[in-house]
């Protein structure tokens, strides 16, 4: 074994030099030889160590029963540090390490570079050993039992947090007086990034941001003043209304809200609910660049294995190898495939220094919306198709809207973006939420099951309004029990 990991470590020092002259950039990579069971234990956790949970039980057990039929096998895990730390399945044959060595480089590269994981911490497994610890000791505070609801309440909704909250005004959430409701003897407030109150412009306090034209600078005047501005189009009737406030403010940040306003939640349950919100940021940024992400590293493990001294028989090993990475899945999008043909197609129309620039720009979204054209997509032989009845059929395979299709899927991380409008509905202290509808109905299974775990967290009642088959539905939920309503027009919200 010592002999084996000096020869690997040997080999990794040689691959890394290659990966380097050809432009890679990246942290300095730890590389350990690990069984079959505990790699598929990191790989159903997420980390090397975090918190214990049923579901991650769940997820190994599944990971390895295909892993045992040979459904499927990982043969690395590699974790966002500086350094990295990148796990190998021991059993791999020399060949396949150098495959995935340079794959892992690539990897540690898109992470150290890509925007979206520019605001990562880079000490996270130290971190998640920290939670792991704290939430045992709650388990010995308060019950096994008690810690274990908790978290099945919080990691149902984990995801529904705001991952652009870095952008635009700091603190909104903190600038909250009290939810939803007024001050007394202090006039008119607006609690957030928006008014809640029928008024004039002039009482916001600064925060609508168009103000009660005067009589020098009225409608019309203004309209003539800007009439020979470009993108005059853009405005459209802006400035028609005297103020644009909403009704209310809406807040993505879920988890937050519940952290700062739930009335049911005892510390210790905030701070739980604080942890798995840390966790989320981590993970996401891996969720919005999974095709950019694993195609970025597949192709350069190809172009860093043409560059290595293999023999005939480790260069048929490895071409086999990377067909079965990059082979089109008849269940659905391999990321792999998908990703990778978009970066061999973009490598022949621009040059190098453009290529790495997209590296650092993109996600899965704009990587799709911007580079999937006509001819991949016909080169791809890729098509929208749904279930009718039994069977499933192609419904368009019209170039535009397959990239479109896509696309939506991809939205918010291919989540349901649902938003807090209210934290004392009905004057009760209820929770108030709505579903953005986007085109795709809620699964009402997994709603009711999920509300209620809303409102255990909240601790008082939880309603959520949402489409159901072009109808709008509220969903409520009190003591566990979850019923819902049609609204009509004259109660929309």
């Amino acid at each position: 074994m010592d002999n084996e990991k000096r020869a690997l470590n040997s080999i990794a020092q040689d691959i890394a030099q290659v990966a380097r002259g050809m432009g890679l950039d990246f942290y300095p990579v730890n590389f350990e030889i690990v069984p079959a069971e505990a790699l598929y234990t990191f790989g159903a956790y997420g980390m090397p160590v975090r918190f214990t949970h049923w579901s991650f039980g769940k997820a190994f057990y599944r990971m390895k029963t295909q892993y045992d039929l040979n459904l499927s096998r990982i043969y690395e895990l590699v974790i966002n540090t500086n350094p990295a730390y990148a796990f190998l399945l021991e059993g791999n044959r020399l060949v396949q390490n150098k495959l995935v060595i340079g794959h892992v480089y690539a990897h540690v590269d898109f992470f150290k570079n890509n925007y979206y994981f520019s605001r990562t911490p880079k000490d996270m497994v130290e971190r998640m050993g920290a939670h792991a610890e704290k939430i045992r000791e709650y388990e010995l505070l308060y019950g096994r039992e008690k810690v274990e609801r908790t978290l099945d309440a919080v990691l149902a909704i984990q995801e529904h947090v705001d991952y652009r909250s870095h952008i635009g005004t700091k603190g909104k959430m903190e600038n909250l007086p009290q939810v939803n409701r007024p001050l007394k003897d202090e006039g008119h407030k607006c609690p957030g990034d928006a008014c809640s109150g029928n008024h004039s412009c002039g009482s916001c306090g600064g925060n609508c941001t168009t103000k009660e034209p005067s009589k020098a600078d009225s409608p019309k005047k203004v309209r003539a003043k800007r009439a020979s501005l470009p993108y005059e189009d853009l405005w459209g009737d802006l400035i028609d209304d005297d103020c644009k406030c909403e009704s209310q403010p809406e807040h993505e940040d879920l988890l937050l809200y519940i952290i700062k306003f739930a009335p049911g939640l005892e510390e210790w349950q905030r701070d739980i609910v604080g942890i798995v919100r840390e966790e989320s940021f981590y993970f996401y940024p891996q969720i919005e660049t999974k095709i950019i992400n694993e195609g970025w590293a597949t192709f350069w493990h190809a172009r860093i294995m043409h560059e290595l001294d293999l023999t005939d028989a480790e260069s048929l090993e490895f071409a086999l190898m990377h067909s079965q990475v990059v082979q089109p899945s008849r269940m659905g999008m391999n990321p792999y495939y998908l990703g990778v043909k978009i970066w061999e197609h973009l490598a022949k129309n621009k040059a190098l220094s453009e290529i790495f620039e997209l590296r650092e720009t993109e996600n899965d979204l704009s990587f799709i919306r911007n580079h999937l054209t006509r001819e991949l997509v016909e080169e791809l032989n890729l098509f929208n198709f749904r279930k009718v009845g039994a069977h499933w059929q192609v419904t368009e395979n019209e170039w535009e809207k397959v990239r479109d299709n896509l696309v939506q899927q991809l939205v918010n991380g291919g989540h349901p973006r649902i938003v807090v409008l209210e934290g004392d509905y009905e004057g009760k202290g209820g929770l108030y939420l709505k579903h953005r509808h986007e085109g795709v109905d809620l699964d009402i299974v997994y709603l009711e099951k999920t509300l209620s775990l809303v409102q255990f967290l909240w601790g008082k009642s939880v309603s959520l309004e949402t489409v159901v088959d072009t109808k709008k539905v509220v969903y409520d939920c009190s003591n566990g029990l979850v019923s819902h309503h049609q609204v009509s027009k004259a109660g929309e919200k």
